[in-house]
């Protein structure tokens, strides 16, 4: 219960993410082939925690809210959203919300907290099986894209990268005009994407770089090979 310190390593949030908090819980909507959630084997079903309402989150920290399970997922009851978004306005912090379905984002802009970021995953241009039952990447972007129009800051993660079209994944990426990029590669090993070869994605990476900043993750250097 409560909230968790990002630790130092090479995880591409550590730097300036504080901390992880989740108030919904269990197996995400999704439910990506690659989670990285599955490593701890079966999820238990989502739910709300109450317990969570009680935990201060102080002031001054950068909060990345839904870490281990989407709460932004079409089947999450829209009070766990409101109770969870209500508790974050009565601290003065800076909060992240990260979905892969940023669509939903939408129905709840008056309930927002007014220091927030909001991200979307998006691995590909393409749609792949292993996306589990997410909205597609084009469905992510187009709402990215509107959600711009409310001045958020927004980013982009590429978790895990998979193949993907250049020019397509460029335009993309350089439609939602984020503040920054994510990259990593796939740390399930229990799951084989099909990934770009290193000079698709460092050519993406140099073109993408033309007009965002780019936070990578150590295991991306895996694809370079």
């Amino acid at each position: 219960m409560g909230m968790n310190i990002v630790k130092e390593g090479s995880n591409m949030y550590q730097g300036w993410l504080t901390h992880t908090w989740n108030t919904v819980k269990g197996k995400c909507p999704h439910d990506c082939h690659y989670c990285y959630m599955k490593k701890w084997g079966e999820q238990k079903p989502v739910r709300f925690t109450p317990s969570e309402l009680k935990t201060d989150l102080g002031s001054g920290n950068t909060i990345f809210v839904g870490s281990s399970c989407d709460m932004w997922g079409g089947d999450i009851p829209s009070d766990w959203i409101v109770d969870t978004l209500n508790y974050c306005s009565k601290y003065k912090n800076e909060y992240l919300f990260q979905t892969k379905n940023p669509d939903r984002v939408l129905n709840f802009i008056n309930s927002l907290p007014t220091n927030l970021i909001i991200g979307t995953t998006i691995e590909s241009n393409k749609v792949y099986p292993e996306m589990g039952n997410s909205p597609t990447p084009i469905l992510r972007a187009l709402a990215m894209i509107e959600l711009r129009l409310f001045k958020f800051k927004t980013m982009v993660t590429i978790e895990p990268v998979m193949d993907f079209d250049i020019s397509q994944f460029v335009e993309m990426i350089r439609d939602i005009k984020p503040a920054w990029v994510n990259i990593g590669a796939n740390t399930n090993t229990k799951v084989k994407l099909k990934e770009p070869d290193s000079d698709k994605l460092l050519k993406f990476i140099d073109q993408i770089s033309e007009f965002t900043e780019i936070k990578k993750k150590s295991n991306l250097e895996r694809l370079y090979r």
